[in-house]
């Protein structure tokens, strides 16, 4: 029988050439490598037909797109299903492994199986790396060999584990002589995907080394440029974790814990998966939310007569992100102050945020909720207005972005601080005592 004589990388949350692990993998299999990119109609179909998220992809694969044609090669692009693209794979190449990077997000798990499933009854072989977390899955587990639910713990054992080996590069980039010799294959563009370009630039891609030096000085002041913007980068992958982990190691022990966060509750996703859809501590279930429409439409358009609330939903509505230290404090009034469920919130960001990820996403609002794995109950909940003294004390951040700020325009708040932190506490205390 003639040996099958091709090898396929599947291009997903690992949008580089450099220190790309599966990729590496495919490289150096020892056959040519035919580089692939599914644009997921199971994705797209739940998007805006201007969000700003497929106009980042599409501008990163149309990139590696021009240099595998400048290296003599190609990207072959498929605008579908995966299962659909995975049958035409067979039927146009009969490929004999298919490499690609893990994702441990429940929607690309069931995706990933099934791939698998098919490509084993067609005789595919298929491999599988880690790539876009430094631990992953069963990495990091207590003395028992059960997943760790306080962040602490973990990150000390995460920081006991790392060595260099663990963050070793993976020189993909050298290897692309072993590209599939090939004709030019056709690009897409958003009108061909039924998209328009979404109106949020995302963030260039810089490891800024002064910003990790000052980062625990200016981390929490949205006012200041304090914080890296590498979010989007690290969700679609065009920078390597493994790089950035090893920028934080030497410059800034601040952001380094950031990354274990990340790292964190996507093994908390990993091992819990009900916390996509319910709270990780299921007597949260039970709160009872007023869950006001009129309430949560204020929140979202930034009209609550809370300053350092509304300018970051504004900041979010209008550039597609919100500064770290913001998102505590809108997502503790949202659930709080307003007592509307946090998966109202969840799903808010999940729509506008640019470097939006499910676990850090839902990780942090189970955070402000309470209803998460933390060390600290329910009764934490943030003073809005102490926030803004502590953290934009000359009101520059939030007069950048209410424009009406100190004028009759500007809307009264919506509720007392005093008087809804009591209300809080005792819906929480009340709902969990019945549960």
């Amino acid at each position: 029988m003639e040996e099958k004589s091709v090898n396929i990388f599947w291009f997903r949350r690992d949008l580089r050439i450099e220190d790309n692990h599966g990729f590496y993998e495919a490289l150096i299999a020892g056959k040519p490598v035919l580089p692939v990119f599914v644009f997921d109609t199971a994705i797209l179909n739940d998007l805006d037909d201007n969000d700003s998220r497929l106009t980042f992809i599409l501008r990163e694969v149309q990139k590696l797109h021009d240099l595998f044609e400048q290296k003599g090669s190609s990207f072959w692009i498929f605008h579908g299903t995966a299962p659909d693209a995975f049958k035409m794979l067979h039927a146009e190449y009969a490929p004999d492994t298919v490499f690609f990077n893990q994702d441990d997000e429940p929607y690309a798990l069931s995706r990933d199986r099934q791939i698998m499933d098919y490509l084993g009854s067609v005789g595919i072989k298929y491999r599988s790396y880690k790539d876009h977390v430094v631990f992953h899955r069963n990495d990091i587990l207590n003395e028992e060999g059960k997943p760790y639910t306080v962040f602490t713990p973990y990150s000390r054992k995460w920081k006991a584990l790392l060595s260099d080996q663990v963050i070793r590069n993976y020189p993909s980039e050298n290897h692309l002589d072993q590209l599939l010799r090939m004709s030019p294959l056709r690009k897409y563009h958003h009108g061909e995907l039924g998209f328009r370009p979404g109106s949020f630039p995302a963030p260039a891609l810089k490891i800024d080394i002064d910003i990790l030096k000052n980062y625990q000085e200016k981390r929490d002041f949205p006012a200041a440029e304090g914080t890296t913007r590498l979010g989007i980068h690290l969700r679609f992958g065009t920078v390597s974790i493994r790089k950035v982990t090893e920028e934080a190691l030497a410059h800034s022990e601040s952001f380094l814990n950031e990354l274990i966060w990340r790292n964190f509750y996507i093994d908390i996703l990993w091992h819990f998966p009900h916390v996509q859809k319910s709270a990780f501590n299921h007597a949260y279930d039970h709160i009872q939310w007023l869950n006001s429409e009129k309430d949560f439409a204020r929140w979202c358009e930034g009209t609550t007569g809370y300053p350092m609330v509304d300018a970051g939903m504004r900041q979010l509505n209008e550039t597609g992100y919100m500064h770290n230290r913001v998102r505590m404090i809108v997502a503790s009034f949202l659930c709080k102050h307003l007592l509307i469920d946090w998966r109202w919130g969840e799903a808010y960001f999940a729509d506008k945020l640019l470097d939006f990820e499910l676990a850090s996403n839902n990780g942090g609002w189970q955070w402000a909720a309470g209803s998460g794995c933390d060390a600290v109950p329910y009764f934490r909940i943030f003073n809005p207005v102490l926030q803004q003294k502590k953290f934009d004390p000359q009101q520059a951040y939030i007069r950048k972005w209410i424009r009406e700020y100190g004028s009759e325009e500007y809307p009264k708040p919506i509720v007392d601080h005093a008087w809804a932190r009591e209300r809080a506490l005792r819906v929480y205390r009340e709902s969990l005592r019945k549960e």
